[in-house]
């Protein structure tokens, strides 16, 4: 039988931060790839007049542990679920809604999946279960397509971070979200950075969408290169009972370049 790891461990692990108030319902949020918890710094705060936030890294990115990466467990979403779920157990939380963004939507899937006990909700933020399309789904991106994308990111990771960071954020009205995201991807790891990409652009997690038994909300922006409408659209048919609202926001970044809308799809959401 294995044993769960010292609570201290976990929280030093992941960077996780506790704020807002204790006795509120905990809302949990999971950053998407190359990217913080400080991506949350203008949605988070929102919550914490009645809700218990936490936030927390990503083993690999920000403030986390970094020496705690290991490609054999991190090579599939489900090492990642497994931390969002040892965070959970750590901090006693019931009933939490998980906020996850692009890829963290599916680990928070998987995580609800795994054991619904502490999760009462997921919000997804510009989900994908699967970015390669098929003869029977659109996921954005053929094969070929993904693969060079990789391609790149293995030959010149800065290179790649910079052409892409704007491109991914979608946001031209807004410069400077495309700029935070690719000074974002430069401060990783390269060869975490590169193994990361592999699972999540790789990963095909559709099956995983019927069997969520918990009420769901999917967010879809304008315009979403990584997560488009379609896609989202696949998600919101595949969860039983989810919820689907579209953002007036462009981009793949909502909640730095459109948060009030973010907070406010998350609320109504909530009732």
């Amino acid at each position: 039988m294995e044993t769960a790891p010292p609570v201290v461990d976990v929280l030093r692990r992941n960077n996780v931060v506790v704020t807002g108030s204790p006795e509120g319902r905990p809302i949990v949020f999971v950053h998407g790839y190359g990217c913080s918890q400080e991506m949350w710094r203008h949605v988070a705060p929102a919550f914490e007049v009645d809700h218990r936030v936490v936030r927390f890294d990503l083993v690999g990115g920000g403030g986390s542990d970094w020496s705690a990466y290991s490609p054999a467990k991190y090579d599939s979403l489900h090492g990642y679920a497994d931390d969002l779920r040892e965070i959970l157990d750590a901090l006693d939380l019931r009933d939490a809604v998980v906020v996850g963004h692009s890829v963290s939507a599916m680990i928070a899937v998987l995580a609800a999946n795994s054991d619904a006990s502490r999760i009462g909700a997921l919000v997804l933020l510009g989900p994908s279960p699967c970015y390669i399309d098929t003869d029977d789904y659109v996921g954005g991106f053929s094969r070929e397509a993904i693969e060079g994308l990789l391609d790149q990111l293995d030959a010149n990771h800065f290179g790649w971070a910079e052409a892409m960071g704007p491109v991914i954020a979608g946001d031209p009205g807004h410069p400077e979200v495309g700029a935070e995201l690719t000074a974002s991807f430069c401060a990783t790891d390269a060869a975490v950075a590169r193994h990361f990409a592999r699972v999540t652009f790789l990963s095909d997690n559709r099956a995983d969408l019927p069997d969520v038994r918990v009420p769901t909300l999917i967010v879809q922006t304008e315009d979403d290169v990584i997560a488009p409408e379609v896609v989202g659209r696949y998600v919101h048919a595949a969860i039983p009972g989810s919820t689907f609202v579209k953002l007036p926001v462009p981009g793949h970044m909502p909640h730095l370049s459109g948060p009030d809308h973010v907070v406010a799809a998350i609320r109504d959401f909530e009732g």
